[in-house]
């Protein structure tokens, strides 16, 4: 298990960019798919975006693809989320979570993902 911290949330206008950092806990960071999900008030979570253990494949849901772009730096054990061309129905906590087992891509349904962190409120208003 890791232990995340998120931060990088905040306020925006429409069309504006945040970027999101989550630190992690632990030596074997580097061995953990990680990645993002978001929950908006009265919405289940869902996933955003996330990276392979080793940063060579990343994946997207649809709706962010072309304006999010999810990185990491495991010398730091830290992975971002870029966020451009914001929109108001961004508008959620955003989550960074950590796959389950080592050598593991992140799962894109919460139920089993292995750990979270405890969110950044993104705002985008209109």
């Amino acid at each position: 298990q890791v232990q995340l911290v998120e931060s990088g949330g905040g306020l925006v206008q429409a069309g504006g960019s945040l970027r999101l950092s989550c630190a992690a806990s632990g030596r074997t960071f580097s061995s953990y798919g990680m990645g993002w999900f978001r929950q908006a008030p009265g919405k289940e979570r869902e996933f955003v975006a996330a990276i392979t253990w080793n940063g060579g494949s990343t994946y997207y849901e649809d709706s962010v693809k072309g304006r999010f772009t999810i990185s990491r730096d495991n010398a730091k054990n830290t992975v971002y989320l870029q966020m451009n061309s914001l929109k108001p129905e961004d508008t959620a906590v955003y989550l960074c979570a950590a796959a389950r087992n080592r050598f593991r891509n992140l799962a894109t349904t919460p139920k089993d993902v292995g750990s979270w962190g405890q969110g950044t409120q993104v705002t985008v208003s209109s």
